[in-house]
């Protein structure tokens, strides 16, 4: 029987957020690919994977880890150390630990960052982890750096998603990659429902509810300016804290289904960032609808805002800087028409084809 020519790996499919959406634009890309990963939830990440043949673990039978993948950290090396992969060229997808997978053909990693808890804000990364799963994590951290490092170098090709990325790759691993800038995969022509309660003109937060990413301060911000509403969509282990803070001008959806995503994001105002991002996605995202965003000055935000013409750039994620940043987002003329252009340079059409690019260099007898 004759290999499978191309197959994917993911970390774990047990979330919606941008790293999942680019596993299905690569999914789309090569429809016979199997799709591997420790954990999968079809209930909660995108119903779009129940289409694709994905392929688990042993681990993906412990129901509490596929509802609470952070409990899984410390067996995820072990997990992918297992799960053999039989194709010409497998695609890794990877923040730590797909790219350990052994294959019997070539390897691309799609690294969207070197594993954060191991490298960087470690303690912001595992809110939301138990207490043994931290204190393993802590203990076994020297042995899974060194893991890490052997997982990198098995990469025929290391591809990023951003300048910052690419900058930490070669602190991390001393690797060279390559920037690939993942695709914006929304659709501004398919129908949008809004969702109940929410009228046109708000300020919009599209962020997981995690501490790195500063949605506290976003609100607090907005909390200053009563004249003003902002509609916060996502979810995380900081929901029932902001819930229970949260002003009377600040509206938390949670997560929201895709038509109502776009219909949000042409009726907002603007889009508001204050996260620490590998790669400014939804910024993107905003600005195929024509919106400008305020956003945090650091790591992928500087790839996709051009400050001035799609954006700006604020140096603090806190409140007084935020609000700054949020007036001179209302007071200034954006033009809906290089927003969108911005927008559609990163098309999926064109990241498939970088990648299809770097899959026929790597591919066996090539």
């Amino acid at each position: 029987m004759s290999r499978p020519d191309v197959a994917l790996a993911h970390d774990y499919l047990t979330q919606r957020g941008g790293a999942e959406r680019v596993v299905l634009t690569l999914a789309g890309g090569y429809p016979g690919a199997a799709i591997h990963t420790s954990l999968y939830d079809p209930d909660g990440t995108f119903p779009e994977f129940r289409d694709y043949t994905v392929v688990t673990s042993p681990l993906d039978r412990i129901r509490i880890l596929r509802d609470h993948h952070r409990l899984a950290l410390p067996l995820l090396a072990l997990a992918f150390d297992r799960l053999h992969i039989d194709a010409e060229v497998t695609i890794c997808s990877s923040s730590g630990w797909a790219h350990g997978a052994p294959v019997t053909g070539a390897k691309i990693v799609y690294c969207y960052n070197p594993a954060r808890w191991l490298y960087q804000q470690r303690d912001q990364y595992l809110v939301g982890s138990s207490a043994l799963s931290s204190a393993a994590l802590a203990a076994m951290a020297p042995a899974l750096r060194r893991w890490d490092r052997r997982a990198a170098a098995t990469a025929d090709r290391y591809l990023v998603i951003s300048r910052a990325v690419r900058d930490r790759v070669a602190d991390v691993y001393g690797i060279d990659a390559d920037i690939v800038p993942p695709p914006v995969h929304i659709d501004v022509a398919a129908p949008a429902r809004a969702p109940a309660g929410v009228v046109p003109g708000f300020l919009l937060c599209v962020s997981r509810l995690l501490a790195y990413k500063n949605v506290g301060a976003v609100v607090e911000a907005v909390a200053r300016r009563p004249d003003l509403r902002l509609v916060v969509v996502g979810s995380g282990p900081l929901a029932e804290e902001l819930a229970a803070t949260a002003p009377s001008n600040v509206t938390l959806l949670g997560r929201v289904d895709d038509d109502e995503l776009r219909w949000l994001y042409g009726a907002c105002l603007g889009l508001v960032a204050a996260s620490y991002e590998d790669f400014g996605l939804t910024p993107l995202e905003a600005a195929a609808f024509g919106r400008p965003t305020a956003a945090l000055r650091w790591g992928g935000f500087l790839d996709t805002i051009v400050e001035g013409e799609t954006g700006v750039l604020f140096d603090e994620p806190e409140p007084t800087a935020i609000a700054a940043a949020i007036d001179e987002l209302l007071t200034t003329a954006w033009s809906e028409e290089a927003l969108v252009a911005h927008a559609s340079r990163y098309s999926p059409d064109r990241f498939l084809a970088s990648v299809a690019a770097v899959v026929d260099e790597v591919r066996p007898g090539r």
